[in-house]
């Protein structure tokens, strides 16, 4: 998706201050979203994009790292050694005679994954502030929104690369071109450390649980130094209850328009069951789905329909164990993973949620509805995912599943709206700069 272009002014070239005191450049009409290829980080971004009006204003970038075999072993390194390695290694099993294509991982412990994002480009610092620079007297400010760990280097460094091309290009007038060529720069999820990198961090409150009297007994005093985050938030951190998401209330209009006739005949309840995947801090498997089973047989009375959807991260041990359960129930539909995915819809149209624990992103979407929303699981999660749980609950957003509810039954709650008031900070910060959202 490519940022607005506007016509070319028929002016010059101008001074900063010229820009500056004609107003028009102060007003933000494109972002760069830099992603990590993985749907809950980018979904963020884009949610938050949209919240501040600027839908189908932005670009995507991707920060990619090898993947397969044991790549998955080697995320510790920075993602430019990462990348580097993994081309050496393909590089010595070509001029060894080795085959890469065919059965390349059986014969090497690395593989090459198709992972469909070649039509997105690869995030290159260098490239994103060099655009910002040469696209200014057009199209003005540029915001750069980051999630996921893989990309604060990127992201941070996109401003430090235009201030060196200010340098180079302006040394006598480097505090005004460095304005000149300016850009926002936002991130979402705590980037751990260096939070001076950004213009403003925006972060779930349970990032901060190591730093809570509760947190701090858990850590031995001797790996206190590691464990990040080691201050607490200041003024430029923006903390949320949950995940920033795209299920706003204008996207929930449009999936219950589109999902009109599949779903709007359906007996009512209608009970969704959204199931994620465990999670080094909310571990479970074959066991929960066995529980998850006897728990909705129990409330199965009380349901109209139920529908049940995997994420991309279920066992196929949990999801087969359901299958075979639930696939002959005329009550109970199960998506398989084939054609349009229903989830914006189930949002849209369910009655209440039984949502598995590990799932942040979930869990936010479905206690921004305001309709009732169960959990299973909670009690296996451990460290800050235990400590969003509690806030959920603390909140009256949602109740451990047990089995023994009448899914007719509802209660109510004040809904999430983390995705709107982290928008209205980003245009808080952004006033104090000077700037505008052309919305």
């Amino acid at each position: 998706m490519r940022p607005i272009r506007l016509p070319e002014l028929p002016i010059g070239r101008r001074s900063a201050a010229e820009v500056f005191e004609a107003g028009i450049y102060g007003i933000i009409k494109r972002v760069v979203v830099i992603g990590n290829g993985f749907s809950g980080a980018e979904n963020q971004c884009i949610g938050l994009v949209r919240a501040l009006g600027l839908s189908g204003c932005h670009t995507l970038y991707r920060v990619t790292r090898p993947r397969g075999g044991i790549n998955k072993w080697l995320h510790w390194l920075p993602v430019s050694l990462h990348k580097k390695l993994d081309y050496v290694m393909r590089q010595i099993c070509i001029y060894s005679g080795v085959q890469v294509e065919a059965g390349w991982s059986k014969v090497v412990p690395f593989t090459i994954e198709k992972t469909g994002l070649s039509s997105v480009i690869e995030a290159d610092a260098k490239q994103i502030a060099m655009m910002a620079r040469d696209t200014f007297e057009k199209e003005g400010p540029l915001l750069v929104i980051a999630s996921g760990r893989y990309t604060i280097s990127v992201a941070s460094s996109i401003k430090r690369c235009l201030i060196y091309k200010a340098i180079c290009m302006f040394p006598l007038k480097l505090f005004n071109c460095f304005d000149f060529v300016d850009l926002g720069d936002f991130t979402i999820q705590h980037p751990r450390s260096r939070l001076n990198r950004f213009d403003l961090v925006i972060t779930p409150q349970h990032d901060y649980y190591p730093l809570t009297p509760h947190g701090q007994r858990q850590i031995p005093w001797f790996l206190r130094r590691w464990i990040t985050p080691r201050r607490p938030p200041d003024r430029h951190m923006v903390l949320t209850v949950g995940a920033l998401h795209l299920a706003d209330s204008a996207a929930l209009r449009s999936a219950a328009s589109v999902w009109h006739d599949e779903l709007a005949p359906l007996a009512r309840p209608l009970l969704v069951v959204n199931i994620g995947g465990p999670t080094s801090s909310c571990q479970y498997g074959a066991d929960l789905a066995k529980q998850l089973i006897a728990m909705l047989q129990n409330v199965l009375w009380s349901c109209g329909s139920v529908r049940i959807s995997f994420s991309r991260r279920t066992p196929e041990k949990v999801s087969k164990i359901l299958l075979k359960e639930f696939s002959s129930n005329p009550k109970v539909y199960i998506w398989d993973g084939e054609g349009p995915n229903p989830h914006m819809g189930h949002l849209a149209w369910a009655d209440a949620f039984v949502i598995t624990a590990d799932s942040v992103s979930m869990l936010s979407e479905a206690s921004t509805t305001g309709k009732s929303v169960y959990v299973i699981g909670a009690e296996r999660c451990t460290w800050k995912f235990a400590d969003f749980q509690k806030s959920l609950w603390k909140r009256g957003a949602v109740r451990p599943f047990t089995g023994k509810e009448d899914i007719s039954e509802s209660w109510s709650y004040p809904p999430l709206n983390d995705t709107a008031e982290a928008a209205s900070q980003v245009m808080k910060a952004l006033a104090d700069r000077g700037w505008t959202i052309d919305a």
